[in-house]
């Protein structure tokens, strides 16, 4: 339902926790570092073992330009970090003091 472009923030419907534009909007461009997933039960993985750099940094949730099937979180793609086009942004995230 993207017609092919972005939309502003709070453009579309919120998902069910009251989120908004969390898949397929542009991609969310991460501070991880891409590399494989350590072998065992992770929680929030930030890259290969003790990665300070890398050639390229993670890219999650699809954007307006992907299928649907690959407008998720656990969807994720590499882009070098210098590399710029209108399918990727970032999100700012600000704590709660509830």
């Amino acid at each position: 339902n993207s017609g092919g472009k972005t939309h502003a923030v709070k453009g579309k419907q919120a998902n069910g926790w009251g989120l908004y534009d969390m898949h397929g909007n542009v991609f969310e461009w991460c501070s991880d570092w891409y590399g494989d997933y350590p072998s065992g039960s992770v929680t929030d993985p930030t890259g290969p073992t003790g990665a300070t750099d890398g050639d390229f940094r993670v890219i999650r949730g699809g954007s307006w330009w992907n299928n649907p099937w690959n407008c998720h979180s656990a969807y994720r793609a590499r882009v070098a970090p210098g590399f710029r086009f209108n399918l990727k942004g970032f999100r700012s995230v600000l704590s709660s003091s509830r």
